[in-house]
């Protein structure tokens, strides 16, 4: 049976515990909220994180979670989706836990297509270790730990799904709750793992790193919105996005004139355009495209698992005892 939820039936006894004015206020609100309008009982609901501040989140769902260990969280979630493939298996985790240690075990959850929706949360910056630099903080970042800037070369988390062969990626910011609710609700549809970037502002340790995407005065000029089937322009239509010999590129569209503009297609088989939409911002500086740059249909890891588990059943096979006791051995010359 299913039921019908409030917002406050996603609500736990815990006090939620972020600084004050942190991002993940306005994340958790939205999920919620988003959570409530699902016709999912909430014991088919999982929540897991791995180390951090976003990954108090299961602390504050009032769903089943677990609060999992350091990059781990992609890896223990693909054991509860491909075990329990009827639940809704939400991986909650910061740009330093799934880009530094847990890099390996999210790629591979991206490229096996595992039913995970997974929400990285990027403030470029380690906030819970109190402000060292992260996978994605900018080139020369003074930090604690780089206190003469970081000589690093910051992931593009989008660039990194595509690479991974992920079949749906996509971008937003946390302070757009309708636009957030919306991309969430995208990824929850998506059969296979659907990875969700989430600009997160940390206020203490790197506040206003997404000002030119949030700030009144300069968002219009700057937030790129894709969406399916339209032209890519923003700034009020005066400048769009062409595609040209694998580039996308900003172009006025009084001086080239509209048909240059390019007709976004997240189904697009091919990730080549999705990636050249990913790299026409390295960060959250000038314009930059939010939304959902791949959704694409492949056959979900757990759905290939079922059929192998189902042939071996009915065909007798997959002897355990068998292939533990068999000759594996063979002579050297």
């Amino acid at each position: 049976m299913t039921s019908t939820h409030t917002r406050q039936d996603f609500q736990t006894d815990q006090d939620v515990r972020w600084c004050p004015g942190c991002g993940d206020y306005t994340i958790l609100s939205s999920v919620q909220n988003f959570m409530a309008g699902l016709d999912i009982p909430r014991e088919n609901i999982v929540f897991i994180s791995g180390i951090g501040c976003a990954s108090r989140f299961p602390y504050y769902m009032n769903t089943y979670g677990m609060h999992s260990i350091h990059g781990r969280a992609p890896a223990i979630a693909s054991g509860v989706a491909n075990s329990r493939p009827e639940l809704s298996v939400w991986v909650v985790g910061g740009d330093g836990d799934m880009l530094s240690i847990g890099g390996n075990h999210l790629i591979h959850a991206l490229r096996r297509n595992i039913d995970l929706n997974i929400l990285l949360f990027n403030n470029q910056i380690y906030g819970l270790t109190k402000g060292q630099y992260s996978p994605t903080s900018e080139t020369g970042k003074r930090t604690k730990s780089s206190p003469t800037g970081s000589i690093d070369y910051p992931f593009n988390p989008v660039s990194l799904a595509l690479g991974a062969e992920a079949t749906f990626v996509s971008r937003t910011i946390d302070m757009d709750r309708d636009h957030t609710m919306d991309i969430l609700q995208q990824a929850h549809e998506h059969p296979g793992a659907a990875f969700v970037e989430i600009y997160q502002n940390c206020n203490v340790f790197n506040d206003k790193a997404f000002i030119e995407l949030t700030d009144k005065d300069t968002r219009d000029s700057n937030q790129i919105r894709l969406e399916a089937g339209e032209k890519i322009l923003f700034d009020g239509g005066t400048k769009g996005v062409a595609i040209e010999e694998g580039r996308a590129f900003v172009v006025d569209v009084e001086q080239y004139g509209l048909d240059i503009v390019h007709t976004h297609d997240p189904a697009l088989e091919d990730p080549a355009t999705a990636f050249a939409l990913s790299r026409l911002s390295h960060g959250p500086h000038g314009p930059t495209p939010i939304g959902v740059f791949r959704k694409v249909i492949r056959p979900s890891y757990e759905e290939e698992l079922q059929k192998q588990i189902l042939d071996a059943q009915e065909s007798g096979a997959g002897d355990m005892q068998a292939l533990i006791s068999s000759n594996g051995t063979w002579d050297v010359p």
